[in-house]
């Protein structure tokens, strides 16, 4: 029976429940201006409504399902019990405009989750306003054109990015009035150093160098790269996203970086995808304290108060962040410490390196290198067969698994960018590489079905163009006919 849309088991007459014949009069009937007669319900049974939901629910896919490898965005498995503890009625309950003597509590904890991250990155201040890791970046940005304005030197409008930067870093600058020069990487996947030699002039404001990169690599010229943009002027600051490969092992302010924008719902335990939720911190080395977005937690008198910094940028929320997060990010780091910390981005880093050495066989290893947390691979070897990148995406999810990120980054062709982070076992990971390696094969010998793949989802290959140009965004109940129109497959249960 077919419970993937309502409409097709639904039958004049049926219901969901059973209700004794009225004691009271019966109430008025609602003026037909207000009745929609022509949103015609389901009529379907208790147990087929609840068979429809169950069904619906097997569909969604998430880290709780099975791995979740999506390079650069750390999809790590998070304890439930930190959702317990951001539940609590004392964090839960709270409200944004009690009084600050009230909501001492909550005040202790972003206190001292600011200073737990400016320890763990190396930096001096730490801001948990931004609500998203982009919101961070362009809080960053902010400080750098104010730092630079208020030292007089207002010609610097460029910020200067590598060609494997996420697609957010360019986006921000932008945002913020910057000019964007890219510098591209050299043959060993690090930024091109005589090429950021030849653009660092007295217009560059700063360079946003992720650490490690995008392509999952650590750059060994980050001394002289930092030395070079402080002799010209311009701020050295790190897109954060990656941080779950340096943890309790490197700290950005030791590494010569001036800022960093976090994400502590990839690095510090809180579920994420589909848009949220997350939260954004900004770290900062002091030069750039008195910039930070407002407000931070400071403690006078023996009481946690809101404080906003001299020549700060502003307010980029209502309030104080997301809180939610922030609770189960102090929670992640309480319960693991330093030495835990330093245990996530070790495992990290050895399963990255353990999937790079099992698959460079198979598929393209465009810098054959020891990895940090992730490791990036190119399809262009089974392009001789007509077998792209996407179709191995597809493919793999016939065999279970979420594909990881693809196409990106934009630097390598075909490129498969794999994240495992370090809560896979290695079970989890020899089953991962043995479905890659049986699509490899496959590539060779039969290519046609991955180019059919997948075969035993709710639907097939959608067409994403048309999806992101003609998107539907009003659900209808008859969509049955639609797909059967389109021949787009349904799930049968």
């Amino acid at each position: 029976m077919n419970h993937y849309l309502l409409p097709d088991i639904s039958e004049p007459g049926k219901t969901g429940c059973s209700l004794p014949a009225l004691d009271v009069a019966p109430a008025e009937s609602l003026p037909k201006e207000l009745l929609r007669e022509e949103f015609e319900l389901p009529e379907v049974s208790e147990v087929e409504i609840v068979r429809y939901f169950t069904a619906l629910s097997s569909l969604n896919y998430g880290v709780d399902s099975g791995f979740y490898p999506l390079g650069s965005c750390t999809m790590k498995y998070n304890p439930k019990w930190h959702e317990d503890v951001a539940g609590l009625p004392g964090f839960a309950l709270v409200h944004p405009l009690q009084p600050v003597e009230s909501v001492q509590g909550a005040l202790q904890l972003m206190f001292e989750l600011q200073d737990y991250l400016s320890e763990i990155n190396g930096m001096d201040s730490t801001s948990l306003v931004p609500m998203a890791g982009a919101q961070g970046e362009f809080a960053c940005l902010l400080m750098v054109k104010a730092f630079h304005q208020d030292r007089g030197d207002k010609n610097r409008n460029k910020i200067v990015i590598p060609d494997s930067s996420h697609g957010t870093n360019p986006a921000s600058a932008v945002m913020c009035g910057f000019e964007v020069v890219t510098v591209p990487s050299d043959k060993e996947g690090n930024i091109d150093f005589n090429m950021l030699e030849a653009v660092m002039n007295e217009e560059v404001a700063a360079l946003t160098l992720t650490m490690p990169n995008t392509l999952g690599l650590f750059d060994p010229q980050i001394t002289e790269i930092s030395q070079l943009v402080h002799e010209r002027g311009a701020l050295l600051g790190a897109d954060g996203a990656n941080l779950n490969a340096l943890l309790g092992n490197v700290k950005y302010g030791d590494l010569g970086y001036d800022y960093v924008q976090l994400n502590l719902h990839k690095t510090f335990s809180t579920p994420h995808g589909g848009g949220g939720p997350g939260a954004g911190p900004v770290c900062v080395k002091t030069h750039l304290t008195d910039f930070l977005p407002s407000p931070l937690v400071t403690k006078d008198n023996g009481e946690y108060v809101f404080i906003s910094p001299a020549n700060s940028t502003g307010k980029l929320c209502d309030f104080y962040g997301n809180f939610g997060v922030m609770v189960k990010a102090y929670a992640y780091l309480r319960f693991l410490g330093a030495e835990g910390l330093k245990e996530v981005s070790n495992n990290a880093v050895l399963n990255a390196n353990y999937i790079k050495e099992k698959l460079k066989k198979y598929y393209h290893l465009p810098y054959d290198r020891k990895c940090m947390h992730e490791v990036v691979f190119s399809g262009k070897s089974q392009m001789a067969k007509g077998v792209h990148t996407l179709d191995i995406a597809k493919r793999l999810m016939d065999f279970g698994f979420h594909p990881p990120t693809v196409y990106f980054p934009l630097n390598v062709q075909e490129a498969i960018m794999i994240e495992p982070t370090e809560t896979e076992s290695k079970e989890t990971l020899d089953a991962y590489i043995q479905a890659m390696i049986d699509i490899a094969r496959e590539a060779e010998e039969n290519p046609e079905i991955l180019h059919t793949s997948p075969h035993n989802t709710p639907v097939r290959r959608l067409d994403s163009v048309k999806a992101a140009r003609q998107p539907e965004l009003n659900w209808s109940m008859y969509m049955s006919s639609k797909k059967r129109e389109t021949g787009t497959k349904e799930t049968e249960l």
